[in-house]
């Protein structure tokens, strides 16, 4: 059995047209929801033991805020390819995880979470700004994930934490 969290990263600030995208931080709501999504998964007692993130500044800052929460304290592995990537790649990064990882968190942006997900559990999926997906796999080998075959065992987003 294999746990992919997806986490999209919290709300991002646009308020500084200087700033490239990649290094956009995040907005005060975002800085409000991704220790509350963090402080939400330690509730539900899952730690990743392996943690891919988008090297953007608000996917770094959502980790931190959110890691802190929950109480992570897995590697970290900061992945360009997550940053811009669309679910082609994204599945293709999945695939490519080391199998002696049971439960992997992924940071990233959209549209490519979004797609990955609704294409790992075969149904369309919104995610919004903090969302958080659990999908569990019934194999033994990260290589064997194919659309469809995922179960998406829960899904939160910071307006159903109010």
């Amino acid at each position: 059995m294999k746990t992919l969290l997806l986490l999209r990263h919290a709300k991002s600030d646009w308020d500084d047209p200087r700033l490239r995208d990649i290094e956009r931080p995040l907005a005060k709501r975002g800085e409000r929801d991704a220790p509350r999504m963090g402080k939400a998964l330690k509730e539900k007692g899952i730690k990743p033991d392996f943690v891919y993130c988008s090297p953007a500044m608000r996917a770094r800052q959502t980790l931190e805020r959110f890691t802190q929460a929950a109480g992570i304290d897995a590697e970290i592995q900061f992945e360009q390819n997550i940053y811009e990537a669309a679910s082609a790649e994204l599945i293709k990064l999945v695939r490519h995880l080391p199998n002696e990882r049971q439960c992997v968190l992924m940071v990233g942006h959209n549209p490519g979470f979004e797609t990955l997900l609704s294409r790992l559990i075969g149904e369309s999926r919104v995610m919004p700004t903090a969302a958080l997906g659990c999908v569990t796999f019934d194999i033994d080998r990260w290589e064997d994930v194919e659309d469809g075959q995922g179960k998406l065992k829960w899904f939160l987003i910071p307006k159903a934490l109010d």
